[in-house]
């Protein structure tokens, strides 16, 4: 144990004489550290909020019976079922609107609710009369609370004007979601003696035969391990995760870098300690110790670090979610000790695989090269004969990944794979290059330039792999973002036909708005709306209703038609299908699809194919008529209105009078617009953080390769100066060699980040979201990105450089006085 002692203070000492080194090491692993963790903070948070949401008084983690047709049924079937021995409990839900904001309004029978819901939030036996018994109790989230700006014990009115129950604080319940007694929603949301659907627990014998009883009017649906929200989010969180590992690989390849030349330096000290009797198991054992209580150290900071990397993506993660697929997350970070425990060991994990890369290295290296850059450089171009043959491999697992791969994931792969290729390719690339130029240089000073930078080649190539794959994501992600942007601007100005929109409460106040409109003369047209839902194929489907309009048929985003498409669509029997819905279903045009109605099945034909981004549930568009006359309970409540634009404001100031109505009941396209594009800038508001956190990782990579190169680059530079150079110009010239390799590898990198976009528009968003982009370059942002990246490697190499060019000449004399 002394001895091991004795080593590890001779190990740490070289840690003090070379303080940059161990600031780069501790760096690498708490910047790994910090960014992987923060995003796995950030999806144990969504993961959590899905589970509470699941499991909320039985969610789709429940068995349950459902009408096939209709989104409620006559609680008639739940008594007869009761009396059956059925151990069935009914909910009935629905949204309503408080303060101008829409929440979900559960109503359940806690007497009759199963034990056997999931987790859900368990109602005490003292609660319980409180819950039943007038006025009732209304159960929120402390944060639903806090949105609707409300207090608890406060009786707060719904649009409709009457009122909930006295609220009450749940601390278990999930946000967005209020939870009464079934009876005070019937009322509440005028459905009396009806049902959504009948939970079911655990029978005590065997109850009679469903179908014996209620015939085919209900149909069981078996819980799911993953809701229907978890699948949709899915590829938003495997794309955090992937920003996340890419961070940590950039971050690791700083480690590399440092613990490669700490080793290398450390040679000749740990054959003296050979040679002192320490045994080859003992030294390196102290090694793993010592890194590894480095990587705690570092983990722990890089924990820290990554609680307020989440806590300040949060906000933006859950505005993304709620806007994008209706998900709600609470703002407010939780930690699980997993999370901890995680962190610490994907630190001590990276360090020691970072650290096994250089180890193998050095280990088969012969110990009287370690020393000396020429014999690196030999071993180096064997190293890249076999990096570019492991660069042709990766790449032939990304061709047959694009070509045999159908999930996600896979799509994912052949991104991974094809930056990864790159990566190991890239050394091969940037030693061709400057094999190329040194073949054209004449003068001394120039061929030294080239070749010199062959030999920093070997300590730069990891930093400049970080450079690479930071700026393709950047390139990539940022023409995915402006494609989308400027795709979803276009769409939104056909989707957005009507210049006022409003959402009356009930049909009665629709058909009142109706007829008033009717009177004003600065109303040029009324466009009524109507949404359904129903299950095709066993895809829950929107149903929307289209009015026979030319403003639609002049903007309506198609990207496939029939020949006389709109003019079929009047009649009711075909439809235009949304492109994720299409992909879904593998439907085309001129296919027929079938929708189970209330009347019977409605047999629609497809005759268009139509762009729906954003929409994260399949759509069916059919004339409104035709959706009345096959669903006759469609709420009639969504009006459009064509107004001149100068007439707009005095119109909603009219109506919000005549009606009461809210900023959230009646809005100009205008308003409309601008708040779809909040959302849609916030949603990447994310991706563009965890963009400049990986480019700025990269920057400190290749800073601190320059660091830990800059003592053992002396012995090149010292006989320039030897011969007249002055150590400005020395400095300069350093300088150069960095911008132009990093200028070499920006350019190579925009080809990829090119590659990366296609991928992310023409598979990982097919397969996520079932919608294609139309692939469109952006130069301008191209040069902007590489220019970025220049100025992160110009401030990189400064200080390197600033220390050449003020350094003593005593130093660079040393050099020829030092054994080489």
């Amino acid at each position: 144990m002394r001895r091991a002692l004795w080593v590890l203070a001779v190990l740490l000492s070289h840690w003090r004489r070379h303080r940059m080194q161990f600031a780069t090491l501790l760096i690498g692993l708490i910047a790994a550290t910090a960014l992987w963790s923060g995003v796995q903070a950030i999806n144990q948070q969504a993961r959590s909020a899905y589970d509470r949401a699941a499991a909320t008084f039985g969610g789709a983690r429940t068995a349950m019976l459902v009408a096939p047709d209709t989104a409620t049924f006559s609680q008639e079937l739940f008594i007869a079922l009761r009396r059956a021995g059925w151990p069935v409990s009914p909910v009935l839900e629905g949204r309503v609107q408080i303060n101008g904001r829409s929440v979900r309004l559960l109503g359940i029978e806690p007497v009759t609710l199963p034990a056997d819901v999931g987790n859900a939030p368990r109602l005490g036996a003292s609660d319980l009369s409180g819950f039943v018994a007038p006025p009732g109790q209304t159960l929120v989230a402390q944060e639903t609370l806090t949105d609707l700006q409300e207090i608890e014990g406060a009786a707060p009115a719904i649009s409709s004007g009457a009122k909930l129950p006295p609220l009450r604080v749940l601390p278990q319940l999930v946000p967005d979601v209020l939870v009464v007694d079934i009876g005070v929603a019937q009322r509440l949301l005028n459905k009396p003696d009806q049902v959504s659907r009948l939970l079911i627990g655990k029978a005590k014998g065997k109850p009679a035969p469903l179908t014996s009883v209620i015939g085919e009017q209900l149909q069981r649906v078996e819980p799911n391990a993953e809701t229907e929200l978890e699948r949709l989010t899915d590829s938003f969180h495997l794309n955090l995760t992937a920003f996340g590992l890419l961070s940590f690989f950039v971050g690791l390849f700083i480690v590399n870098s440092a613990v490669g030349l700490a080793f290398e330096q450390r040679l000749p000290m740990l054959r003296t300690m050979r040679a002192c009797g320490a045994s080859a198991r003992l030294v390196n054992t102290v090694l793993v110790v010592e890194l590894v209580v480095l990587a705690l150290v570092a983990g722990l900071i890089g924990l820290v670090c990554g609680y307020f990397i989440a806590a300040a993506l949060l906000p933006d993660v859950a505005a993304s979610l709620r806007g994008l697929y209706g998900a709600q997350i609470p703002g407010q970070l939780t930690l699980r000790p997993e999370w901890w425990l995680a962190g610490v060991g994907i630190s001590v994990a990276g360090a020691l695989v970072a650290a096994a890369t250089s180890l193998i290295k050095a280990i088969r290296m012969p110990v009287l090269a370690t020393a000396q850059p020429r014999a690196w450089q030999q071993r180096q171009r064997r190293w890249l004969i076999l990096q570019s043959a492991a660069a042709c491999m990766v790449f032939a697992v990304a061709l047959l990944l694009l070509h045999y791969g159908q999930s996600l994931i896979a799509g994912f792969g052949v991104l991974a794979a094809l930056m990864f290729g790159a990566a190991l390719i890239l050394p091969a690339f940037l030693e061709l290059i400057l094999l190329v130029g040194q073949h054209f240089a004449r003068k001394p000073l120039a061929l030294w330039f080239w070749a010199d930078s062959r030999q920093q080649l070997s300590g730069l190539s990891l930093a400049l792999m970080a450079l690479l794959l930071a700026l393709a994501v950047n390139v990539g992600v940022s023409t995915m973002v402006e494609t989308f942007s400027r795709t979803f601007i276009g769409w939104l100005n056909g989707r957005l036909a009507a210049d006022v929109y409003i959402s009356a409460s009930d049909n009665a106040q629709a058909v009142a708005i109706r007829n008033w409109l009717r009177e004003r003369s600065d109303v040029q047209a009324i466009l009524s709306g109507g949404r359904a839902e129903a299950h095709v194929q066993g895809q829950p489907v929107e149903l929307l209703g289209l009015p026979d309009h030319a403003l639609y048929r002049e903007r309506w985003p198609l990207l496939e038609a029939a020949p006389r498409a709109w003019t079929r669509l009047v009649p009711g029997n075909a439809a235009f299908i949304s492109e994720q819905l299409s992909r879904r279903l593998n439907v085309r045009v001129g296919d027929v699809v079938e929708v189970p109605a209330p009347g019977g099945t409605w047999e629609l034909d497809i005759v268009g194919i139509y762009a729906d981004y954003g929409n994260p549930k399949g759509q069916l568009a059919v004339n409104v008529a035709a959706l009345i006359r096959h669903f006759p309970q469609t709420p009639q409540t969504r009006i459009g209105l064509i107004v001149a634009k100068e007439n707009i404001p005095g119109l909603i100031a009219a109506l919000q009078t005549q009606f009461a109505l809210d900023d959230r009941s009646v809005a100009d396209q205008a308003t409309v617009k601008a708040e779809s594009i909040r959302i849609f800038n916030r949603t990447f508001a994310v991706t563009s953080a965890l963009n400049a956190f990986t480019l700025g990782v990269a920057g400190i990579a290749l800073l601190t390769s320059l660091l830990t190169l800059a003592n053992s680059r002396l012995p090149q530079l010292a006989p320039l100066w030897a011969v007249g150079l002055t150590r400005p110009r020395l400095a300069a010239i350093e300088l150069t060699k960095t911008l132009s390799v990093a200028l070499f590898t920006s350019l190579l990198a925009v080809p990829l980040g090119l590659l990366v976009a296609w991928c992310l528009i023409a598979i990982v968003n097919v397969k996520a979201f079932g919608w294609r982009l139309p692939f469109h370059v952006f130069p301008l942002q191209l040069v902007e990105l590489v220019a970025v990246a220049l100025l992160a490697s110009l401030i990189a190499a400064l200080l390197p450089m600033l220390r050449l060019a003020r350094m003593q000449p005593a130093n660079l004399v040393k050099v020829f006085a030092n054994e080489r």
